[in-house]
């Protein structure tokens, strides 16, 4: 893939290096900016809609900034029986939120935005993906905990990694659970114009 237009930049309105992984594995070209977006003042809602709207206020703060360019923004969410899982902060944290997904089907929810300000186009929306879990015995959290993968990740794990050894069925997009829906986020960058094969 190549970009089309050499005035119109992409860029990637995160740090995450995961997200950065998927874009480059796709053979995009892109800068990074994060955003520095407050996710507290964006307001609740339905979580389909909240990650979204995160997404788009991450996007959008940039796209501002670099009027020019096309920005992706994006948020996602683990949830396990209406509870959001985000990054654990302790050992103890992680355990909590392995054992409750051990044996269970839990859902994960990416929004993202894609817009330029010159153009005026934007496009956003949530994409949801199901994971099933395996049941996870003590002495396996406890091996998983000494890896440190599960710190910094929603849900405390990663699919891409070690933590792919905790998965039993994957229904959806497997990048979305990664943290980006690369097939949608290529669909609309090529329909766009913005990419060409």
């Amino acid at each position: 893939m190549t970009n089309r237009y050499k005035s119109h930049p992409l860029i990637l309105a995160s740090k995450s290096p995961r997200r950065r992984y998927l874009l480059e594995q796709a053979g995009l070209t892109f800068s990074v900016i994060p955003s520095t977006v407050d996710e507290s003042v964006v307001p609740a809602g339905p979580i389909e809609g909240h990650v979204r709207m995160l997404a788009e206020a991450k996007a959008t703060e940039v796209a501002e900034l670099h009027p020019e360019s096309w920005v992706i923004g994006a948020d996602t969410l683990v949830l396990i029986n209406g509870a959001v899982l985000g990054k654990p902060d302790t050992p103890g944290q992680a355990r909590q939120m392995l054992q409750a997904l051990s044996g269970a089907t839990h859902r994960v929810l990416t929004g993202y935005c894609i817009c330029c300000q010159t153009t005026g186009r934007s496009f956003s929306e949530t994409v949801e993906t199901k994971v099933m879990f395996k049941t996870l015995s003590e002495a396996e959290i406890d091996w998983y905990l000494t890896t440190d993968e599960p710190f910094d990740k929603a849900g405390a794990y990663a699919v891409q990694g070690l933590g792919s050894f905790l998965v039993k069925r994957i229904e959806g997009s497997y990048t979305n659970v990664v943290g980006l829906p690369v097939c949608e986020v290529m669909e609309y960058l090529l329909r766009e114009g913005v990419v060409q094969r």
